[in-house]
């Protein structure tokens, strides 16, 4: 391939310390993850040489274009951005999106491709599945989505649910009633609905009955109209509480299932999640999102495990 030459200007010298970074340690990433082309930067004007370099200027205008916008750009930012440019996507499309603000006036946004197919799906499906490894935001976004929806008046109620089970441990050794023994397995939904709301909001909306936090066997037998639901940590229904849950949506409902079908912990490894595009896949408004690594938003040490897990897994070692 010939090379090419592609140079961008910046409107505005005030912009370059947010797009190249405090002593160009975001300009260095760039560099990084694309040796091939040289990149030279001379006041506002950056040149690009090389066989990459039009990809290359697709990444600095949609990174001129989140800083001009008022974002503040940080490594993961810019990693994130790089991995999506290489995707053939739009990062400013992604990154821009404005779900929520949460009770602390942070905004709530899709940091990744993969997190904005799923947001997508959820607003145009009755049901959405997210499937993927830990830390990529599936509860999150859903739980953000779900406070969204009942801010707007969409739905009258949310309702956050789990399977009561967990690495192989059992509910009737845990001291209290059922909700003392089931609270630390809903904790993590808790979490989420406290940093969007607040703590003081969460428990108004749990003392009215707007949000109703519960575990999955209390599921049975009703019909959930008017509701925003979410079953997280799905891998650990069987297949007969997955067919229980998704036949309680009633009319004006959204559900979204949340999982990951690589840490099966439900006894007898028969996964109510696994395989189950097989069977719903065809049907209309029910959505399937799949995750990976990429779309890892913690730690990047976080990424890195799910990469190992995944490259150990392929070569038939752990899984």
């Amino acid at each position: 391939m010939s090379a090419t030459q592609v140079k961008i200007l910046v409107p505005g010298n005030h912009l370059m310390v947010g797009l190249l970074g405090q002593h160009d340690e975001l300009l260095r990433l760039v560099e990084a993850a694309f040796p091939e082309v040289r990149i030279v930067v001379r006041g506002n004007e950056i040149t690009l040489d090389g066989a990459d370099a039009e990809r290359v200027g697709r990444l600095f205008d949609e990174l001129v274009t989140l800083v001009g916008r008022g974002q503040r750009l940080d490594s993961a930012d810019v990693g994130r951005t790089i991995t999506m440019v290489k995707d053939d996507v739009s990062p400013a499309e992604v990154l821009t999106t404005e779900l929520l603000r949460s009770a602390r006036g942070r905004t709530v946004r899709p940091k990744t491709a993969g997190q904005k197919r799923y947001t997508d799906a959820i607003a145009a499906n009755v049901v959405t599945f997210g499937i993927g490894p830990a830390g990529t935001g599936k509860s999150y976004l859903a739980v953000a989505l779900a406070v969204q929806a009942l801010q707007a008046h969409q739905v009258e109620r949310i309702i956050l649910t789990r399977p009561a089970v967990e690495a192989g441990e059992r509910l009737g050794f845990l001291p209290g009633d059922i909700m003392a023994k089931v609270d630390p397995y809903l904790r993590p939904l808790y979490d989420a609905l406290y940093d969007l709301v607040g703590p003081d909001g969460a428990q108004r909306l749990l003392e009215r009955g707007t949000v109703e936090v519960a575990p999955l066997a209390f599921m049975r037998g009703r019909t959930l109209n008017h509701s925003f639901i979410i079953l997280d940590e799905a891998q650990n229904t069987t297949p007969e509480q997955m067919k229980m849950f998704l036949t309680r949506i009633g009319f004006g409902s959204k559900a979204v299932v949340t999982g990951d079908v690589t840490q099966v912990d439900v006894a007898g490894g028969r996964s109510g999640l696994a395989g189950l595009q097989d069977v719903l896949g065809e049907v209309e408004e029910i959505a399937f999102v799949y995750f990976d690594n990429r779309d890892v938003v913690r730690h990047r040490i976080v990424a890195a495990i799910v990469a190992a897990y995944e490259a150990a897994a392929s070569a038939g070692g752990v899984t």
